[in-house]
């Protein structure tokens, strides 16, 4: 059962740490600061509970999707193969190879995972914290619950800062206070910018329509092409506008709901860059 992929220590981890931060935001900060009875304390609260449960949902899609799976009876087009036309050649760079391992053949984009013990549809990376691959299927609901977290961690750590601020240490100088202070502000402040730094990662990736081990290959193909005196261009960065779309959707009003997956299809065939040399 997809349940199962809960019973994690990770992803458990990952629970508490949403819970513990909840609390001390709701709890002891806006509590301290302005208080969860005042309108701008509930107010406060309101939008940090919002943040909180569309994280909780990301996440919890990012476990329980199924990222890809090759199909069984996939086989590759081969009189798409076959011609000497120059799109087609381009194409063949980027055709579907046979993976060792599952002794079938794999579309472009798809990778074996081992720790899934299988073949996963333009595969990102297999994620620990959510105990499961991130391909073709639940990259959008990653991606966002990576924006919603690192909203989320900014949020809390600005009321963090401005509660400790205005507080009055001369009459509540209490040093274990201060310290709790300090290392849930020390603590917010790293989350922030580790979140931070991976969510400006992915945004990279998405505009250049590249998953992170297509980067990694791409680094290598790039070294190798200048070797030879030519030049390498990602096969599937087509423009910024349809990366884009092709991840989160053509709809902007979907962009930020985790679910909103109805534009991708079968996760077999990509588009190709006409200008790709």
């Amino acid at each position: 059962m997809k349940l199962k992929r809960f019973v994690s220590i990770p992803v458990l981890s990952v629970f508490f740490l949403m819970g513990f931060v909840y609390y001390i935001t709701l709890f002891i900060f806006i509590q301290d600061w302005i208080g969860l009875q005042t309108s701008s304390g509930s107010l406060s609260a309101l939008i940090f509970t919002f943040m909180a449960s569309l994280c909780l949902f990301s996440f919890s899609v990012c476990v329980l999707a199924d990222p890809g799976h090759v199909p069984a009876s996939y086989i590759p087009d081969v009189e798409e193969q076959s011609g000497v036309s120059d799109d087609e050649t381009k194409r063949n760079s980027v055709q579907s190879r046979r993976c060792d391992k599952c002794s079938t053949y794999k579309p472009p984009r798809a990778h074996h995972c081992r720790v899934c013990r299988r073949c996963v549809l333009r595969m990102d990376h297999h994620c620990l914290w959510v105990n499961n691959c991130i391909g073709y299927w639940n990259y959008k609901a990653f991606f966002l619950l990576v924006l919603y977290t690192t909203s989320a961690s900014i949020y809390s750590t600005a009321i963090i800062i401005t509660c400790a601020f205005q507080k009055d240490w001369e009459f509540s100088g209490w040093v274990p206070l201060k310290v709790f202070y300090v290392t849930c502000g020390a603590m917010m402040v790293s989350l922030s910018l580790i979140l931070g730094t991976l969510l400006g990662w992915h945004i990279y990736l998405i505009i250049h329509n590249m998953t992170t081990i297509e980067y990694y290959e791409g680094v290598r193909a790039a070294w190798l092409a200048r070797k030879s005196g030519q030049n390498y261009r990602h096969p599937f960065n087509l423009s910024a506008y349809r990366n884009i779309t092709s991840v989160l959707g053509p709809n902007m009003l979907k962009w930020l709901c985790p679910t909103a997956i109805s534009h991708l299809k079968d996760g077999l065939t990509f588009p190709i860059s006409r200008d790709n040399s």
